[in-house]
């Protein structure tokens, strides 16, 4: 397994002028102006006196110097602490705190709702968008901070040269992250992960999509993610790939707009945002050439045009199209299949950095999340038929939960397997079919099963529906349905809108897993950044 440092070492040296990170419209810093960044962070840290393995957080929304961050401080073997800035400012606060934090590199906006007397481990924050700092009670952090530029060029008065450069690569067991949740099912846990652990997702990433250097990619998913960390930055980064920041979460114009500018080489998303794709342009195109249909072999031609003005859309250079983080409405991966986007749906979670289950898209099977990355198994005595948690291990998984001894004491079975907490089933060629969580499956009075995924995927097909989230009511099953309604609709109509979703629904689903009521909602579910909803929010 080859570290991805060494191979960021590599690409440092090799691709020197070529642009490593930008933002958007914005700026951008070449692959020699971060070399020079990391080498001027190690002189800082050794002038602070901060050791390797010390703490360090990064909290602010996606930017190229956000990645500088990261590479400052994981290069140098500092553990790096990502955290969501979407977190409440006493969750930023509490999470830095309990993660031991020296450093926080944020921005001045979140800094301003901070309360630094709740961090007594914090020594300094600095401005993620212009590296000045922003608080101290440290003296001499903050003198080595202001003087490492000069101490720099002490140090190499002849330039900084890429033979100069040198990565660590004897850490693959060493903690490089910690990770904090932002899951379905509460409060976040920290998760550790190795050096070995992000060598292993490289490498597995690099042998099934690869790059080259000089490709491009859209970075939209959030950074202090391990789906955006690892797959969208990470892995394309140390490969020569150019990072384009896109910052807030853009509008589908804007989205478009920079997908045409940059032209990337793959799309990392989330179900949600190509089901939009799917409900504004492919639908709406697919409908306008329904008279094609009937023509013989014009089926194929509309799906070859369909799929040309997709890949278009994107830039016109996308091989593939990685979506994770929940189940793509069966509808959409339908037509997804028809057309031959090249497509897949993973299977991941924080704890396996991120990826559990991959298969490429001519090989995928429809409503299963790809094969196993490395070794899972099905607790079940029949894992083709009867649904078991989902357990794995690898190189990959999370060496454990940072000071969190009660997560650790369930996280793994006696013989060494990760509890997903997942349910699932798994076919004889290998292919993982997730039926739902075991925290939110409902046992009947009957004692059978129900799982409320399995409900959820049948709701997405009924007219109106939007998003829904299926619990369980004092015995009885109840949806819950952020409809999708015409303007124009009138209120008898709407009125009746709840009773016609429970009989389409009920039509496909047996007895015992019936739908008893279905309860509109005003605003969309609360969803974590990967877009899965928060359930403990509505059970």
């Amino acid at each position: 397994m080859k570290h991805y440092l060494k191979k960021l070492e590599d690409t440092v040296r090799k691709q020197w002028n070529q642009k490593a990170l930008c933002d958007y419209q914005g700026d951008s810093f070449t692959y020699a102006e971060l070399a020079t960044n990391i080498e001027q962070f190690r002189i800082f840290l050794s002038e602070a006196g901060i050791t390797k393995r010390s703490k360090i957080a990064i909290c602010a929304r996606n930017s190229a110097r956000w990645a500088i961050s990261f590479w400052n401080v994981n290069v140098n073997e500092c553990v790096a602490v990502p955290l969501l800035a979407d977190f409440h400012p006493n969750g930023i606060a509490t999470l830095t705190h309990h993660s031991d934090s020296v450093l926080l590199f944020t921005d001045q906006d979140i800094w301003a709702k901070l309360n630094p007397e709740q961090m007594p481990s914090l020594k300094a924050a600095i401005n993620v968008k212009d590296f000045q700092m922003l608080w101290s009670r440290d003296d001499r952090v903050a003198e080595a901070w202001e003087e490492r530029e000069e101490l720099f060029e002490r140090q190499h008065p002849s330039g900084f040269l890429p033979e100069k450069v040198s990565y660590p690569t004897d850490n693959l067991d060493k903690l490089a992250i910690i990770n904090y949740t932002s899951g379905t099912t509460g409060n976040p846990k920290g998760v550790m992960l190795t050096y070995g652990a992000l060598s292993d997702t490289d490498e597995f990433a690099n042998s099934h999509f690869p790059n080259k250097p000089g490709e491009t990619i859209v970075s939209m998913l959030p950074m202090a993610h391990m789906y955006g960390l690892a797959i969208e930055f990470i892995h394309p980064n140390v490969d020569g790939v150019t990072v384009y920041y896109l910052g807030k979460t853009p509008s589908p114009t804007t989205l478009l707009k920079a997908m045409k500018d940059v032209k990337p080489y793959m799309v990392v998303t989330v179900p949600l945002v190509m089901e939009k794709v799917y409900a504004n342009s492919i639908k709406p195109a697919l409908e306008k050439m329904n008279w094609l249909l009937s023509v013989p072999q014009a089926g194929k031609l509309v799906n070859m045009i369909v799929r040309k003005k997709i890949l278009s859309a994107f830039g016109g250079r996308v091989r593939c199209f990685i979506m994770g983080g929940a189940a793509l409405k069966p509808e959409v991966e339908q037509c997804f299949q028809k057309i031959r986007l090249p497509f897949t749906v993973g299977y991941g979670m924080t704890e396996a950095c991120p990826l559990l289950g991959w298969e490429w898209w001519t090989n995928f099977v429809p409503g299963s999340c790809g094969k196993p990355v490395h070794e899972i198994r099905i607790d079940s005595e029949d894992p083709k038929n009867v649904a078991g948690e989902i357990q794995a291990r690898g190189e990959n998984i999370t060496i454990g939960y940072y000071k969190n001894p009660e997560a650790n004491a369930v996280a793994f079975t006696d013989d060494g397997w990760f509890r997903t907490g997942d349910l699932g089933t798994m076919d004889e060629e290998g292919n993982i079919f997730i039926r739902g969580r075991i925290k939110s499956m409902i046992l009947n009075s009957s004692g059978q099963n129900i799982y409320p995924e399995e409900i959820e995927a049948v709701l997405s097909s009924c007219p109106y529906v939007n998003e829904s989230i299926v619990v369980d009511r004092k015995g009885k099953i109840v949806a819950l349905v952020y409809p999708e309604l015409p303007d124009d609709m009138d209120k008898k109509a709407r009125n009746g809108i709840p009773e016609l979703i429970r009989n389409t629904a009920n039509k496909s689903l047996p007895n015992y897993s019936k739908i008893a009521k279905v309860k509109l909602v005003e605003e969309p579910f609360e969803k974590t950044p990967k877009m899965s909803i928060k359930r403990f929010l509505y059970s």
